[in-house]
């Protein structure tokens, strides 16, 4: 029989990629709990989500991720993040779930790190430097308190920099792939507009980072960190060399003012010897392969978008389909 799991924010980048991770799973011992309508700060909506069947297991993916909305309404991304996350604890306590709970985080809650403390491993103490890192270790420290209190096994997972097809192009790596996408089909001029294309990140596919989440449902620790990361510092410099070799394309670089962060880190990778130890897991989708999946899906959808702008502007043009 079939292990029952709830996901949050089933309706996200990840969350979309998970769903299509069990569809494509043959033999997968997961039977998803059919997506509701719920609120993380409307601990009702929460109760009746569960009030037809307790899961065995829940991956917490939802939450305000979005680092420059964390700035803009800090207290909202802590009302989501934090408080969503109490409430949803507290809803599953209220259903009897006594399951596997793994709790997304993410990597940013190290903030600055020396040079001579990489590659960053869970042993590094936290130093959030935004709203929204302070949000996710705060989630994070709210979990493991659980996890000694609560006849549960929580685990926390500590995600780097994850991309793949269908990720929201104010991500960096998507909007450069959405740029290239855009100056091949000619509905661009070839200037890249980027922010600091000199810093470094950790970057991993989306779809590892889901074989990452199901290992650790199955073998991570009860109130243990991981982190989910390539181990490979790449620069972003090299990615936007390596995209436009696969595009095919020459161009131009222009820094825009306004996609610079604040309070950024040079350089970021991490280590995921822990996760590789305890479960087994180890990246299986190279950068390149990764990169090439995020082109074609852009192409196709900025062309896909171009032909409906263009169907419409017929449609609606001068003299054409409009009331006299």
């Amino acid at each position: 029989m079939k292990r029952r799991l709830l996901v949050t924010g089933v309706g996200g980048f990840v969350g979309g990629h998970l769903q299509q991770w069990l569809a494509n799973w043959s033999d997968s011992p997961w039977q998803l709990v059919p997506p509701r309508r719920h609120d993380l700060t409307n601990p009702a909506t929460l109760d009746a989500w569960l009030a037809d069947a307790c899961p065995d297991a829940v991956i917490h993916l939802a939450g305000q991720t979005f680092v420059p909305e964390a700035f803009r309404d800090p207290a909202r991304t802590l009302q989501v993040n934090v408080l969503g996350t109490l409430n949803l604890l507290e809803a599953l306590k209220r259903r009897g779930f006594d399951g596997t709970f793994l709790y997304v985080s993410s990597g940013d809650v190290y903030g600055q790190v020396a040079e001579a403390d990489l590659p960053i491993t869970e042993r590094q103490p936290p130093q959030p430097r935004n709203p929204y890192a302070v949000s996710k270790l705060s989630a994070e420290l709210l979990c493991l308190q659980w996890s000694h209190v609560e006849p549960w096994r929580i685990i926390v997972a500590r995600p780097f920099n994850h991309i793949g097809v269908g990720q929201n192009a104010s991500f960096v790596v998507s909007s450069i792939a959405r740029q290239l996408a855009r100056m091949k089909l000619g509905l661009q001029e070839p200037v890249l507009q980027v922010g600091d294309v000199d810093v470094t990140r950790d970057f991993l596919d989306v779809r590892d980072v889901l074989n990452a989440y199901f290992l650790l449902l199955e073998k991570g620790r009860n109130g243990e960190i991981y982190n989910v990361c390539s181990g490979q510092e790449r620069r972003i410099r090299d990615l936007i060399t390596e995209m436009s070799r696969l595009a095919e394309m020459e161009l131009e670089i222009a820094q825009d003012p306004a996609r610079l962060r604040r309070a950024d880190q040079r350089r970021v990778v991490g280590s995921s010897d822990k996760l590789q130890n305890e479960t087994g897991w180890k990246p299986g989708i190279t950068i390149t392969e990764t990169l090439r999946s995020l082109l074609s899906d852009w192409e196709n959808r900025e062309r896909k978008k171009n032909e409906q702008d263009s169907s419409y502007h017929w449609c609606n043009g001068p003299g054409r389909g409009l009331p006299r």
